[in-house]
């Protein structure tokens, strides 16, 4: 596992396709190994499994059915192909690394992965459907929960004072507020690893190699009036768009809310776990005093935070997908631009139809049958204004000669409409 680490994140190597992988994508690829690993020594009764395995065909299509049985996602099975086929490149490096088993391996990787995609397709979800399984809010019952989270949360603090409770439900409002309503929603990741004003050290990100960079920050600008500002060097596009930061100033109320926790609530959160060590220098901590380090820490959290305030368990990440089907939406309200608002989202707005509008199929379809009404009304208009003299003349209409087989007048025709040519001189 070391050689296979350093294959995959050193910075240089040459004998690998691609650039360096990131701390996120080897701790991704890492668990898949050792899952993997653990499925065919508990399973396959293999004793001591080694990255070998990798290399046996059978083994990876059983583990892929197992995956299947078990009805994981999609997502969970490409991962792991793809994890598959950077150990198979890996193992190409090695002494009889052209071998063509090693070609024929990757390509019967890419195979599985297509057919598997094509038997087990992503699930079209929408809000009707995610609603009706409790996995939905609108953006207008989640702005109306949020915000008298804030109130109340305030409200408490003015009444009984600076408490442990008090000052974990100023943390939780403060925390949903950043999540959404007050801003376009921000990735979850940038707002784990936000850092408060207090922190002076060196930037956390694992991947950081800017020695000035401060990472992703919350810093007061003035106190007099308050402006505080948020700045976002380490998001997921930050390498695609040429290291540019995501950095915006806080709006009046949002920031008002977050320097009333940074003081007086959020020193007493870290007086009361003090047990675990050092204080924790990211603005947002769990329960006991830690930053969300884990993604599904802060998933579990909001869940039973949002349920608590009378709303559904819904993933924080769909909070992404309730922003865009309103601003999507015929009856969206007037608001930020999608361009900008895509900007500190931290991708662009042509993902919004592939990724995050999950209406955008049906309402363009309605919108075009809506919208034929019209243009067949105009049709029909524009045929009533300048409809065409259709009356059959009984006069001759050309100065040609009429032949006919029959006595009867009207089945005379002229010789021009016959396919016969007839020499009129």
């Amino acid at each position: 596992m070391g050689e296979f680490k350093s294959f995959s994140t050193s910075p240089f190597q040459l004998n690998r396709k691609g650039i360096a992988h990131s701390s996120r994508t080897w701790q991704n690829s890492e668990k898949h190994v050792y899952l993997f690993l653990g499925y065919c020594h508990h399973y396959q009764q293999v004793s001591q499994p080694t990255l070998q395995l990798f290399l046996s065909s059978p083994l990876i299509a059983q583990f892929v059915s197992f995956h299947i049985a078990a009805g994981h996602s999609l997502l969970c099975i490409r991962n792991f192909l793809s994890c598959a086929k950077c150990v198979l490149r890996w193992w190409q490096t090695k002494p009889g690394g052209n071998h063509p088993n090693f070609v024929a391996g990757l390509e019967w990787l890419q195979t599985l992965g297509l057919q598997v995609a094509d038997q087990l397709p992503r699930p079209s979800k929408d809000p009707k459907g995610l609603a009706d399984i409790g996995k939905w809010m609108c953006a207008a019952d989640l702005v109306h929960t949020i915000h008298g989270a804030e109130q109340q949360s305030q409200a408490q603090m003015q009444q009984q004072g600076v408490t442990v409770e008090t000052s974990r439900d100023m943390h939780d409002a403060a925390l949903a507020a950043m999540i959404f309503s007050h801003l376009p929603p921000v990735r979850l990741s940038c707002i784990r690893s936000l850092v408060g004003p207090a922190y002076l050290g060196p930037c956390l990100h694992p991947d950081c190699k800017e020695p000035s960079c401060e990472g992703n920050r919350l810093s007061i600008m003035s106190e007099s009036p308050l402006l505080m500002r948020i700045s976002l060097p380490h998001h997921k596009n930050a390498r695609k768009w040429g290291k540019a930061v995501i950095e915006f100033d806080v709006p009046s109320d949002l920031a008002q809310l977050l320097h009333t926790y940074l003081g007086a609530p959020r020193k007493a959160l870290l007086e009361h776990h003090l047990l675990i060590g050092d204080a924790c220098p990211f603005v947002f901590m769990d329960m006991h005093g830690r930053g969300f380090v884990a993604a599904a820490v802060l998933t579990l959290y909001w869940q039973k935070w949002l349920v608590s305030r009378g709303g559904v368990p819904m993933n924080p990440s769909m909070c992404r997908q309730v922003f865009v089907d309103e601003r999507q939406s015929d009856s969206a309200t007037s608001g930020p631009s999608n361009q900008g608002a895509a900007m500190v989202m931290g991708h662009s707005v042509k993902q919004w139809d592939k990724w995050y509008d999950m209406q955008y199929h049906p309402r363009l379809a309605q919108n075009a049958v809506d919208g034929m009404q019209s243009w067949r009304a105009a049709m029909l208009q524009s045929h009533t204004l300048a409809a065409p003299d259709l009356t059959l003349s009984t006069g001759l209409h050309c100065g040609h000669v009429l032949v006919s087989d029959s006595e009867e007048s009207r089945y005379q025709s002229c010789c021009c409409d016959s396919d016969i040519d007839i020499d009129l001189d």
